[in-house]
């Protein structure tokens, strides 16, 4: 084993991800615990994506169509390269809820996964950001929605700030690079 610690600004990162991670955890909300145990269950599987990309396609004509593919298609490849390839790389453990007194209210089922970094919150940007490159009224809201499924995996107590903050922009970078190839 090596004796080297990590540089000190990564020591710091981590504490300050400790310390909001804790803040939340701690503050009263009951009115948003059940909301957002909802919100992250559903965000499951991505299947706040699937629904939204079925109604693009539906109701969004022919560049509706081409929106949710795009979509689709960057949510396939982020959820592969983040949950394939990095997140086995991680060495980052999932928080200790119970231990930080996240609300029993709150609580989802653990994944049983590495943390880092959130597949939730890499899928749900990826999608939006797909979209978006078609439709960007539509991605608006879309990157709202993404936003607040990253920030409910927090409120749940299954993940870091940092690991939601890393997804997001992993998720946004590979639709970026996905819909640019699908452009060609």
């Amino acid at each position: 084993m090596s004796d080297r610690r990590e540089p000190s600004w990564i020591e710091d990162a981590k504490r300050l991800d400790l310390a909001v991670y804790s803040a939340i955890a701690s503050t009263p909300t009951p009115e948003l615990d059940a909301a957002m145990s909802r919100l992250s269950r559903a965000a499951d599987y991505s299947r706040l994506s699937l629904a939204s990309a079925a109604l693009l396609a539906l109701a969004g004509g022919r560049r509706g169509r081409r929106a949710a593919a795009k979509g689709l298609a960057s949510l396939g490849v982020t959820a592969t390269v983040v949950n394939v390839v990095v997140k086995p790389l991680g060495r980052r453990h999932r928080p200790d809820r119970v231990g930080s007194d996240v609300p029993l209210a709150r609580h989802v089922p653990m994944p049983t996964t590495r943390s880092f970094p959130s597949g939730h919150s890499a899928s749900a940007f990826a999608f939006a950001t797909g979209v978006g490159h078609v439709m960007p009224a539509a991605g608006v809201p879309l990157r709202a929605l993404a936003a607040l499924v990253a920030y409910s995996r927090i409120h749940t107590g299954v993940h870091y700030p940092g690991d939601v903050l890393a997804g997001a922009l992993m998720g946004t970078a590979l639709a970026q690079v996905t819909t640019k190839l699908l452009d060609r």
